[in-house]
Formats: C-alpha cells, structure tokens, sequence
C-alpha cells in the first residue's frame, strides 16, 4: 500500500494565480501520491494595517470569498468547500462572469445551500478565518501572499517543508505536473533557500493547460 504524502495547501479563493496552482495540485495528486489538504488564508488579513492595500480592495470586497468558503468548511467540511471552490472559478466563466457574478449559482452546482452567501457579509467566521490564515502564514512568515504549501519534501528527516506559490499562469498536467513538484520540493527544501523567480508574470490563463 502506497503512503500518500499530505499537502497541506492554504489559499485565497479569490486569487486567479492560485486557482491555476489549486489546478496544478489536482494534477499531482494523479501522477504523485499526495493528498492536498485544504485550509483558507485572507489577503484581507495579511493587507491589515498596511498604508497601501497591495490588491486596492478599499471596500473589504474579498472578505466575501474567504467568508462563504470559510462557512462551506466549517458546516458541511473539506469536500464541500472543495466542490465551492471549484464552482466558483468554473460556473461564472462559463457565463463570462468572474467568481462574484455566479456566487449563488456556484453555490447550488456545489450542492450547497445558497443561503450560505450570506455568510459573506457576516463576521461570524471571521475568528476561523483568522486563526486559518495564522496557521499557514506562521509556518512562512507575513512577507509573501497566497498561496502557502506545506508537505514532507526529499531527504528532510520528516520534516515539512513550506513554500509560497509557484505562481504559474497555465496549468501544467500529467508527468509536467509532477515534475514541477518534485523540483519545487527539492528547491524549498535547500537549506538556505528564500525565493526563485521567473519571467514577468502573464496574466493567468485560466482555462489553458501548459
């Protein structure tokens, strides 16, 4: 019986650039035996007290995501929020609509109750929220944004390794989706290692495999 590593993967629903890396891990968990665990971190958290607001969201817009996701986890579990996530970056673009267009409608194709939208102006899972975000942000350090990764990397003795991103633009699939973890893992888990970057971003690609 093959051991499955876990993944443990912390991650803004509202960031397109982790969509696409949410995507990528779908892909390796078929060619690698990894299990991704989910957990929910808020850019709105991680933006608190600054002068400028990275994202320009002036009026606490991507409390809404963070907050139904949170609700979806919380009342019906991993699967749910899972199949939410999912829906959110799937049901309003087949519509031409971002996330927010189709909260509803994502809602019901994740065979949840619509009500829950109304989380999104709640507070009442703002402590999880927080505590969520602490918890993958603690293993990292406040100075990246989401998504944070954390797993058992090669030759670490057991330990975790953690690491922000990638941040990719287009989804790789199959033997390209593993490759990317497997060198990804083997990089984080350098003693000494703090960042590797690539060519200037593209705008994401959503719907277009690598």
């Amino acid at each position: 019986m093959t051991i499955k590593t876990i993944a443990d993967f912390w991650f803004d629903p509202s960031c397109p650039y982790t969509w696409i890396t949410s995507r990528w891990l779908v892909e390796v968990e078929r060619v690698r035996p990894v299990e991704v665990r989910r957990h929910l971190m808020s850019l709105s958290v991680l933006n608190e007290g600054r002068d400028e607001d990275p994202e320009g969201d002036t009026e606490g817009y991507l409390w809404v995501p963070v907050r139904v996701c949170m609700a979806a986890l919380q009342e019906y579990g991993q699967e749910a929020l899972d199949r939410l996530y999912t829906a959110m970056w799937t049901v309003g673009r087949a519509r031409g609509e971002d996330w927010a267009g189709a909260l509803h409608d994502s809602l019901v194709a994740a065979d949840l109750p619509p009500e829950l939208a109304e989380a999104g102006t709640s507070t009442a899972y703002d402590e999880a929220i927080r505590a969520s975000h602490a918890e993958g942000v603690g293993l990292i350090g406040g100075h990246v944004g989401t998504p944070v990764v954390a797993a058992i990397g090669p030759d670490t003795g057991g330990e975790r390794v953690v690491f922000f991103g990638p941040v990719i633009s287009r989804i790789p699939e199959g033997e390209r989706a593993g490759r990317l973890w497997d060198g990804t893992l083997l990089v984080a888990a350098t003693p000494g290692f703090h960042e590797l970057k690539g060519t200037s971003y593209e705008k994401p690609r959503l719907d277009e495999p690598s």
